[in-house]
């Protein structure tokens, strides 16, 4: 073994194989490790979102910020080699600190290389927890197998759009931030051979909301098929409070509620149902789209893709009009929803604000899309 695969993370008694850090225990080149981080002030705009992922068979690290505001949508993304130190989450002008691991963490990303650039600090609002594991096979070959965790907070520091600044203080700023690890698709695309013959393999429905109370928060997580068939489904209430374990909701219906035209939700009503009939449910406004596939990655540009070689270092920035965003294209990634919730637990109502991440790809029996390209009827 060379003596340069070694960094100093290996002085550390972290290892879970019999290799170095910098070597994971899969030669799948779909390994990834990821940081996630959105953050809004107290309409929701600016609604600025920060990704930041390490490719380690791909031998490529890379990261984004994208912030609505107004009707601009504003990019400025980074790709680089993935050295042996990782340690170092420095990506051209991006960097995050982990000043207090599971609580306190430092993003910025510096002036000149686009209409954006800031310097937050999260400050947790109670403990990070743990998702069900995510694990989806396709004609043998597993496609997903993740683990994330979630946590929400607060943010402050300062952010900088289109030359105006402004001081981002915990009491009107908030957020959530996640960290997930695994295996998924990234880099190139990869042929799709057989799969493409299924759409149940290619049809895909999503839910992930992060809902900020003012003493817990609620985490939903749906993934399902056309026919219904859940890959995933979990709601928990996580206090704030540590010391009190995080609570089961129920399993989860949903009524999604369309703009006509297309598959953006108006709203949508979650319905957490227990053994025995107990129903709790909470309320989803849409109030502010992220169209996070728009530059960043997640796949609608084949030329910059989360993990794809950009060369030894690259910075680009970017800015479209939300209005001139191609609707269809917009039908083929999650888009990232600041939005607002009331939880009915039976007894009260509480509000709270947050993350609404949706989207409904192909087929959908339970709300009549049987092609592609269906949309919404009009009222």
């Amino acid at each position: 073994m060379s003596e340069s695969a070694l960094s100093e993370m290996d002085d550390h008694p972290i290892h879970q194989i019999a290799e170095v850090i910098r070597h994971v225990g899969t030669s799948d080149r779909n390994f990834y490790d990821r940081y996630y981080f959105n953050c809004h002030g107290p309409d929701g705009d600016p609604w600025l979102i920060i990704g930041l992922g390490v490719y380690p068979n791909l031998g490529v690290a890379d990261c984004f910020a994208v912030v609505r505001h107004g009707d601009d949508h504003i990019v400025v993304r980074s790709s680089r080699a993935l050295g042996a130190d990782r340690n170092d989450l420095t990506i051209g002008p991006f960097r995050v600190e982990i000043l207090e691991g599971l609580r306190t963490l430092r993003v910025s990303l510096s002036p000149g290389h686009g209409d954006l650039s800031f310097d937050l600090t999260f400050d947790a609002d109670g403990p990070a927890v743990l998702e069900p594991r995510h694990f989806q096979r396709q004609l043998e070959r597993v496609t997903f197998d993740t683990m994330r965790f979630v946590q929400t907070g607060r943010w402050s520091g300062s952010l900088t759009v289109d030359g105006r600044e402004s001081e981002v203080e915990p009491d009107g700023w908030r957020g959530n931030r996640d960290r997930s690890w695994g295996v998924r698709p990234v880099g190139e695309a990869e042929p799709p051979g057989r799969r493409a013959a299924s759409t149940d393999a290619t049809s895909f429905f999503w839910i992930y909301s992060v809902m900020r109370f003012a003493d817990y928060a609620i985490v939903v997580l749906v993934q399902e098929l056309r026919t219904g068939e859940r890959i995933m489904g979990d709601a928990r209430l996580v206090w704030n409070d540590s010391r009190r374990d995080p609570e089961w909701l129920g399993r989860v219906e949903h009524d999604i509620e369309f703009v006509p035209g297309g598959r953006e939700p108006a709203g949508a009503t979650l319905r957490f149902i227990k053994p025995g009939g107990v129903t709790t449910s909470v309320r989803c406004e849409s109030q502010v789209a992220n169209y996070i596939g728009f530059g960043t990655g997640y796949g609608l540009e084949q030329d910059w893709r989360h993990g794809m070689w950009q060369g030894d270092e690259k910075t680009q920035g970017m800015r479209n009009d939300v209005s001139e965003l191609d609707p269809t294209m917009r039908m083929f990634c999650p888009i990232d929803y600041y939005a607002t919730f009331a939880y009915d637990d039976g007894e009260t109502v509480d509000t709270g604000e947050g993350l609404f991440e949706f989207a409904v790809i192909g087929p959908h029996d339970q709300y009549g899309f049987t092609e592609y390209l269906d949309v919404a009827p009009d009222r």
